[in-house]
C-alpha cells in the first residue's frame, strides 16, 4: 500500500486549525506558532481578510492559464514593481521556480549579449536557494547536492561576504552574475554586511555583471522592510519572491530591471499556474495588508524587542542575530535539535537553520502579548534543558 514519500523528518503532531500565531492540533491543544510555516504565513494562520479573498475569488474564477490577459496578475505585477526598483515581473508558482526564472535570466543575458563568453553564476557557501536541479547546483550546501551529482558545474561558490573572493573570479571576464541571500535563513541567520553588498553592488555595475537577490525568504516585510535589501540602500538587478507573498496560497515572483526583463520573450519561459486567479487575489490582499500605514515600523518594533528579550534570555549560550522578525539563536552548548524538540513539547514551535541555530519567526502581525507568552514558554525550555 502507497503512502507519503519519505522526505522530512515529520514531528509527530498533526494540525487541525489555526488563528494568528496559534495552531490547534487534532486533540485541541494549543501551540504557539514561532515558525510561520518557514516564513510563509507572515499575516497568521487564517487570517479573516485572506481567507474572505480567497473564498470570493474561488467562487468565480481561479485559472485560465497564461494564454490569456489577466488584469489580477498585471496589478500586483504593477504593486511589486513599484514597491521594489521598478522593472517587470515574471509569476510562478515557488521559490525554486523563481530562482530558476531568475537564473535562466542571467543565462540568456550573458549568451544574447556576451555570445556565451559570460556563463558562470557565483553563489555564496551555506547559501539555499532551491531543490529543483539548477537551484540545488546554485546552492552552497553540500547536504543538498549529495546523491544527485554530477550537478550544474556553472556555479561558483564563494565564502559569504568574501568580496574578493568574487572579484577574483568574475576578473576572468566569465561571470554573468552573482546570486546572493541579504541574509541568509537556511544558512544560519547570517546577515551581509553593508560594506560588502555596497562594494559588491559597485563592481557589478563597472562590470555588467547582474546582481540578483534571492528575498524568497527575507522579502515581504520579514527583516523590517518589504525587502531586505532596503536595510542597505543598494538596489538588485534580479530579486526573488515566494513563501509570504500570498500568505500559504503557493507563488512565486521573479522580478527583473528593463535591461535584463526584455530577453524574456514569448517561448523562452513560461508557466501553466504561475500567477494565477486565487493566488494574485490572496498576493494583492497581502500587499493591501503589509503596505496600511504602520504595519511595517511595528515589525521594526517587534522584532528589536524580540532580539532583545532572547539576548536576555538566552546570554552566553547563544548568538542573537537577524533582521526585525527573522531572528535566529545560533546555540552554544547544547543543539538546536534538541531545543526545538523541548519546545515543542512545551507548545512552542521552532524551526532549526545551519549554524546549530534556531530560528524565530512569530508571524508579523503577532502581538506583544503573544511574543512574551512565547518567550516564557522558550525561557521554560531552556529551564527544562539546563535541569536535565
Amino acid at each position: 500500500m502507497g503512502g507519503i514519500m519519505n522526505t522530512y523528518n515529520r514531528m509527530p503532531v498533526s494540525f487541525d486549525s489555526g488563528s494568528g500565531c496559534y495552531l490547534y492540533d487534532e486533540n485541541g491543544e494549543k501551540y504557539i506558532d514561532f515558525t510561520s510555516g518557514i516564513a510563509v504565513v507572515n499575516l497568521g494562520h487564517a487570517n479573516k481578510d485572506i481567507s474572505k479573498v480567497v473564498c470570493d475569488q474561488s467562487s468565480r474564477l481561479i485559472h485560465t492559464s497564461n494564454l490569456f490577459e489577466n488584469k489580477l496578475q498585471q496589478k500586483v505585477a504593477e504593486r511589486l514593481s513599484e514597491l521594489s526598483f521598478g522593472g517587470d515581473v515574471f509569476f510562478c508558482n515557488s521559490g525554486a521556480e523563481a530562482n530558476e526564472a531568475a537564473i535562466k535570466l542571467a543565462r540568456i543575458y550573458g549568451n544574447k549579449k556576451y555570445e556565451g563568453i559570460r556563463y558562470k553564476i557565483i553563489t555564496m557557501e551555506d547559501s539555499f536557494h532551491g531543490r529543483s536541479y539548477v537551484t540545488l547546483s546554485a546552492t552552497g550546501q553540500d547536504k543538498v547536492k549529495d546523491g544527485f551529482r554530477p550537478v550544474a558545474d556553472f556555479f561558483k561558490h564563494v565564502p559569504f561576504g568574501d568580496f574578493e573572493a568574487i572579484r577574483t573570479l568574475a576578473d576572468n571576464g566569465d561571470v554573468v552574475a552573482v546570486m546572493l541571500e541579504v541574509i541568509q535563513g537556511e544558512g544560519g541567520v547570517k546577515v551581509a554586511g553593508k560594506g560588502f553588498l555596497k562594494q559588491l553592488r559597485d563592481y557589478c555595475d563597472k562590470e555588467d555583471i547582474l546582481l540578483i537577490f534571492d528575498e524568497v525568504q527575507t522579502g515581504m516585510g520579514r527583516t523590517g522592510n518589504m525587502f531586505a535589501y532596503e536595510h542597505y540602500d543598494i538596489k538588485p538587478d534580479i530579486m526573488t519572491l515566494a513563501k509570504a507573498l500570498a500568505n500559504g496560497v503557493p507563488i512565486g515572483a521573479t522580478v527583473a530591471s528593463e535591461k535584463v526583463s526584455t530577453y524574456f520573450k514569448p517561448g523562452t519561459h513560461a508557466t501553466t499556474f504561475g500567477g494565477n486567479y486565487l493566488a494574485c487575489a490572496a498576493a494583492n490582499k497581502v500587499l493591501d495588508i503589509m503596505t496600511e500605514e504602520g504595519f511595517i515600523e511595528k515589525v521594526r518594533q517587534n522584532g528589536a524587542y524580540l532580539q532583545k528579550e532572547l539576548e536576555n534570555l538566552f546570554g552566553k549560550k547563544a548568538e542573537i542575530r537577524g533582521e526585525g522578525l527573522m531572528v535566529g539563536a545560533s546555540l552554544k552548548g547544547m543543539e538546536a535539535a534538541e531545543f526545538i524538540q523541548a519546545a515543542a513539547d512545551n507548545k512552542l514551535l521552532l524551526v532549526p537553520a545551519g549554524d546549530n541555530t534556531v530560528r524565530f519567526y512569530p508571524p508579523l502581525n503577532t502581538a506583544k502579548d503573544d511574543l512574551d507568552y512565547g518567550l516564557g514558554l522558550a525561557e521554560k525550555t531552556l529551564k527544562d534543558l539546563s535541569e536535565d
